[in-house]
This record gives structure tokens, sequence and C-alpha cells, in this order.
């Protein structure tokens, strides 16, 4: 199995580009169906993980849309910083869900942190994690949306590791 993923890799890697932008997008508006039809509102963490999740899916897609393989390794770097940027904010969150803060306050909203404060002092404040930060409103198999994130993240963070390391091989 992984013999046949490994081939696949060296074969057919703007396929697999192509697939993972296509599960981060798939995230992305599932993210939004939950927000406009199901009334969750994202806490400033999750909005940060959209953010992530669409410079994956970008990368990835541009990815795709090149043959060669030295844009290939380059932009597999890249992937690389975006999803473990993405996979750091997702684990803080899932840690803070699983170890909610002893006061449960409900912070700023994203967008109010960043218009009313200087980013040096609004960064801290998103990644301090607010009340609602904590919160699970929505799980599937046990997980919350953030524990999924940080499995997409991961999972790419791995698949980039893998390019990186074939390309670099072979030169």
């Amino acid at each position: 199995m992984v013999n046949v993923f490994l081939v696949m890799l060296d074969n057919a890697p703007r396929r697999v580009f192509a697939f993972l932008s296509v599960i981060c997008l798939t995230m992305l508006a599932f993210g939004l169906y939950l927000q406009h039809s199901q009334g969750l509102e994202p806490c400033p963490m999750c909005i940060v993980q959209r953010y992530a999740l669409f410079s994956v899916a970008i990368i990835a897609g541009l990815l795709s849309a090149s043959k060669s393989s030295r844009v290939h390794f380059g932009g597999s770097f890249v992937l690389l910083l975006a999803a473990g940027f993405g996979a750091f904010v997702a684990a803080r969150q899932s840690w803070l869900q699983w170890y909610p803060p002893e006061v449960a306050t409900c912070g700023r909203d994203f967008y109010g942190m960043i218009e009313n404060f200087p980013l040096q002092r609004a960064i801290p404040m998103i990644f301090k994690g607010s009340g609602d930060c904590s919160a699970i409103d929505w799980t599937f198999l046990g997980g919350s949306i953030a524990n999924w994130a940080f499995l997409v993240f991961s999972a790419t963070v791995l698949l980039a590791l893998v390019m990186l390391g074939r390309r670099w091989m072979r030169r």
C-alpha cells in the first residue's frame, strides 16, 4: 500500500496536489455551510485556520497546474510552511478544547481585534484563545472541527515532507 502511494507521488504528483486542493476546498465549503446554514459563528482561531486552509488549497492548486519538478519541490516547501502553521493553530485550539481555561470569557471577534489593536498585540490575543475558542459546537466521529483540521494539516505536512524527501533523493 505504501509502495503504491509512493509510486503515485512519483508518477502523478499533479493529481495528488489536485486532490489535496479539493479536500481543503471541501473543508472550507463545509465550514461556510456550518456558519451560514447552521448558525455556528467561527472563533478567531477558526478564522485563522480557514485562511491557512485556503492558502494550502491555493498552493496545492497551483502546484497541480505545473509540470515542473522544480516547481513541485519549491512549492512543497511553501506548502509545508502553510500547513505547518495551520496545524499549529488547530493543535492550539484542540488543546483549548480539551483543557478549557478556568475563566471562559468570550473575547473580541477576529476582525474586531485586528481593527482595534496593533498587530503585535492582536496576534497574541488570537492565540490566547477566548471562551468561544474552547467551545465544541460540532463533532463528527468524536472529533471537533479543530481536530479534523489538524488531521488534514498534519497529512499535508507529511505529504509535503515525503514530496521533498523523494525529490531530494533523486538529486
